[in-house]
């Protein structure tokens, strides 16, 4: 089993859930988030101060996956995510050693 965390622009999260839901994957976890990459923020005009804003809001999913679906996964984020402009965001992959599902006591894969 994986874990697939992707950050995300927020306006990309529906396309990205619908990607996902196609492909047969229901259970994800989102989080609203703030962050920066390489672009450092950016500068806005506001009442005619200019002022900078060093995180941007960002959408942050964690999927829990089975070996075999994760390449379909990360290639469906990423179709769906890209607009082709910075700040598109990241995905990242790690093993998933445990899951349970508390209510029946499932585990493995069959929690997922």
């Amino acid at each position: 089993m994986k874990l697939i965390t992707a950050i995300v622009k927020p306006f990309k999260l529906d396309e990205v859930r619908e990607a996902l839901s196609e492909m047969g994957i229901n259970g994800i976890t989102v989080t609203e988030v703030k962050g920066f990459g390489r672009q450092r923020g950016h500068t806005e005009l506001y009442r005619g101060a200019e002022y900078v804003v060093d995180f941007l809001p960002k959408v942050k999913m964690e999927l829990a996956v089975e070996a075999d679906q994760v390449e379909r996964a990360i290639e469906a984020i990423k179709n769906s995510a890209n607009t082709g402009k910075i700040g598109d965001g990241k995905i990242f992959v790690t093993e998933l050693e445990q899951a349970i599902r508390i209510r029946t006591g499932e585990t493995g894969a069959d929690a997922l």
